[in-house]
C-alpha cells in the first residue's frame, strides 16, 4: 500500500526515522483532537502526523487550545490503534487543512507501521 500512496509512504518514512507519530493534545493532557470524516459519512477520524511542525500548523482556531503531543510508535501499535479500530474511528495521515486527506482504519496503518518498528 506504501509503494502505490505517496503521502501514506512519505509518513511511514518519517515515523521510521521520529519512532513517533504525533496528534493534538488539549491542555489538561487527556482529551485529542478528533473530528469528523471528509469520506464517511458519521465517522470520526483522529489526525497523525509524522512531525511536530506538521501538528503545529493546526493548532488554530476550533484546535487553538491543544498541542502537538507525541505518541511511541511502540505505544501507538500496543495500545492506541486497537482501541481505536474497537471504537470505529479512523486515522487521517498527515492531514493538511481545507484539503481531504487519507483516512484509514487503524489496523490498516498498523500492518504498515510494523514492517519499520522492527527495523
Amino acid at each position: 500500500m506504501t509503494d502505490s500512496n505517496p503521502v501514506l509512504a512519505s509518513f511511514i518514512d518519517n515515523v521510521k526515522e521520529q519512532q513517533a507519530v504525533w496528534g493534538l493534545q488539549d491542555e489538561t493532557g487527556e482529551g485529542w483532537v478528533v473530528c469528523d470524516s471528509s469520506e464517511y459519512e458519521e465517522t470520526d477520524v483522529m489526525p497523525l502526523w509524522s512531525s511536530e511542525a506538521q501538528a503545529k500548523v493546526h493548532c488554530t482556531e476550533e484546535w487553538q487550545g491543544y498541542q502537538p503531543a507525541p505518541i511511541p510508535l511502540e505505544e501507538l501499535l500496543e495500545y492506541w490503534i486497537q482501541d481505536l479500530h474497537d471504537d470505529g474511528v479512523l486515522v487521517g495521515i498527515d492531514w493538511v487543512a481545507e484539503q481531504e486527506c487519507l483516512e484509514l482504519d487503524p489496523i490498516t496503518l498498523a500492518k504498515s507501521l510494523v514492517d519499520i518498528e522492527q527495523e
